[in-house]
């Protein structure tokens, strides 16, 4: 172990991290970003469910072995000498953790349900710049990790437990809150160090006001029903179902608008009727009831009012998402907005156009897409 420790306080990489050592924090977490990018890819699979696991799991053994390291804990051991890596490994467990998250978000077709959750992120990347003044406090430190362990639950015990709802959510808090509390207070009781820099009933206050706030994120749906995305969502003239295989007909948009399929202004004859396509990623063996809440402005009483709900079930696991419509004829002329609710009513993601009467439509202006 000696002649290794040597040969790498020798090495190229020892060189690096010192020459540039103010930036390995934020290397280092976007280090674990980029690492899950480009391994994971959907959160049942069994890979995806070992690797987060083992992620949370080291997290937490990361943060004891830091948060004990000023106590001498380590010292006359192995690990003494690694002491300064501590929080780079934290750092990295930190990226990875919320790189899947923002992968598994990020299936959605709409971003403004995750808008609030890539705000947190730019928080903790900016944040993550300071190492040693936004680790080192263990307020911090504590709420990022019980950030993290909220995300993590409420991924983990839907895919487990086959269901999503209201209750599912709950659970997962109660579990993630329950393990932070028993990790702060373990590692209180066994540092003196902490002790002396954090105040017991202070930190839980802190960490229970973080979970209420996430509770009341998600009771006004600014939280994302996870580990539901919409991954498509398509106002169309025609879908057609040949051989398990949909064939949707749509007004495509500008080759610019890359984040969207079709135009927002579609052409409508009276005698046809509207589609609603939409794609959802659920996890294998998940069952969810689905809504297509159809919505029209108007503009006399400046409000948006409910035309019609359209319910149908779903089934997960298929790779590319579970595929469904619903549609709509004798549609009026105006601003139209389709959301794709859970049976919940947590919002999924919104699919708006606008009716404009057009008899004499231009059908090569038409594309089709294969899902």
């Amino acid at each position: 172990m000696k002649r290794i420790w040597a040969k790498y306080r020798n090495s190229a990489l020892s060189r690096f991290l010192k020459k540039y050592q103010k930036y390995a924090p934020i290397i280092f977490f976007i280090g674990g970003f980029i690492f899950d990018t480009l391994t994971l890819g959907r959160i049942d699979q069994l890979y995806d469910l070992i690797v987060l696991c083992l992620y949370m799991s080291l997290l937490s053994i990361s943060l004891y072995f830091y948060n004990v390291a000023d106590d001498g804990k380590w010292k006359n051991t192995w690990l003494e000498k690694y002491e300064a890596y501590f929080p780079l490994v934290i750092q990295f467990f930190f990226g990875g953790l919320s790189g899947a998250y923002v992968i598994y978000f990020s299936r959605s077709v709409s971003l403004s349900k995750t808008v609030c959750f890539f705000i947190i992120l730019l928080t903790l990347l900016i944040a993550n710049e300071f190492l040693k003044k936004s680790i080192s406090n263990k307020y911090f430190q504590f709420s990022v990790y019980f950030f993290i362990s909220f995300t993590f639950f409420a991924f983990m015990i839907p895919v487990l437990a086959k269901e999503m709802n209201t209750n599912i959510f709950l659970f997962s808090g109660v579990v993630s809150l329950a393990c932070t509390l028993i990790l702060i207070i373990f590692i209180h009781s066994v540092s003196p160090s902490t002790r002396a820099e954090i105040h017991l009933g202070k930190m839980i206050g802190l960490i229970l006001s973080i979970y209420l706030c996430i509770n009341s994120f998600y009771f006004f749906k600014l939280i994302p029903p996870v580990p539901l995305a919409l991954e498509a969502g398509i106002v169309a003239h025609d879908v057609v179902v040949e051989n398990n295989t949909y064939i949707v007909t749509y007004e495509a948009d500008s080759q610019d608008i890359f984040w969207r399929d079709h135009n927002l202004k579609f052409n409508y004859t009276p005698t046809e009727k509207v589609y609603i396509f939409s794609s959802i990623f659920a996890p294998t063996a998940l069952e969810q009831s689905i809504i297509h809440r159809w919505k029209w402005y108007n503009k006399a009483q400046e409000k948006w009012e409910i035309a019609d709900d359209i319910e149908f079930e779903i089934t997960g696991g298929r790779n590319n998402g579970y595929r469904g419509y619903t549609y709509k004829s004798n549609i009026k002329e105006g601003e139209w907005e389709v959301e794709v609710l859970t049976k919940d009513e947590l919002i999924l993601g919104v699919i708006e156009f606008e009716i404009i009467v057009n008899p004499s439509i231009n059908v090569e202006k038409f594309a089709q897409k294969i899902f």
